[in-house]
């Protein structure tokens, strides 16, 4: 299986997540979560830290990740691991490849012809956002 990830980044409150717009395939230019493949040698949270990095300029000063969640596609041959971390301030982005912009969460995540991922990207994000409510008693959601 090929190791990949997926980092989900919230702002302060968790109204917002960072975005990237892909510039190449698969899923060229749609709304993606940043991230990348995990190289020979590296540890999960080594990779994700370097990824995170590469694509935002987003360091281990700016936040904390918390790994979450793996989604298998077993005839793809890809284990995708999922992300997560909430910034402890404002920072400033450095794009590499791809345009990067913060989308606030709403029901437009679930335009598939907008955000890649086949409507993965809402189920992950709820998914984290009812974790954290029931682990920290976040209101509102």
């Amino acid at each position: 299986m090929r190791k990949l990830n997926l980092i989900v980044i919230f702002n302060k409150n968790l109204e917002k997540a960072l975005f990237c717009i892909r510039a190449k395939e698969p899923y060229k230019g749609m709304y993606n979560f940043v991230g990348g493949k995990v190289e020979e040698g590296e540890s999960n949270e080594e990779a994700a830290y370097r990824e995170l990095f590469e694509e935002t300029g987003i360091s281990s000063k700016d936040i904390e990740l918390d790994y979450f969640m793996d989604i298998n596609y077993f005839k793809y041959e890809n284990n995708i691991q999922v992300f997560y971390g909430i910034l402890k301030h404002e920072v400033s982005l450095v794009e590499e490849k791809n345009k990067l912009e913060w989308v606030e969460i709403n029901d437009k995540l679930l335009n598939n012809d907008k955000f890649a991922g086949n409507y993965n990207i809402p189920h992950i994000i709820r998914q984290i956002k009812i974790y954290l409510k029931n682990g920290t008693r976040i209101d509102g959601y």
